[in-house]
């Protein structure tokens, strides 16, 4: 697999309500699977798939304290970048609220101009 290629599933990481939801929610603890559901709001199966999903991108990690499992990022840097995730949404969070074209370009559907409106691309 080439390097873009894992920069991409890696970033994909992140790229969902509930994994943030998650992340945010043992940004600054560890928690158990169960504080985790109670603090988003979920449920536990589908808490427990997207807590697997971070954990297979290593955005987090785990530890089995007798019957419970406690999650916490892996490491500062994971931290560091949901900081700076933000910190730069800080500075054009009305741009991206007005914004239609990134569900666009990215659901799959037809030609769009790129984001960067330098081509056109298919999907």
């Amino acid at each position: 697999m080439e390097y873009m290629d894992i920069k991409v599933k890696f970033i994909k990481g992140f790229a969902d309500k509930t994994r943030l939801e998650i992340l945010e929610t043992i940004k600054n603890e560890e928690k158990t699977v169960q504080q985790i559901v109670d603090a988003i709001k979920g449920n536990q199966s589908n808490v427990s798939q997207h807590l697997a999903c971070l954990k297979g991108c290593g955005i987090v990690t785990a530890r089995q304290e007798g019957k419970f499992i406690h999650y916490r990022l892996l490491d500062e840097h994971v931290k560091s970048l949901l900081e700076m995730f933000d910190t730069v949404l800080g500075d054009v969070k009305q741009q991206v609220a007005a914004c239609d074209k990134n569900e666009k370009c990215l659901c799959g559907r037809g030609a769009y101009k790129c984001l960067t409106k330098r081509k056109k691309i298919s999907l």
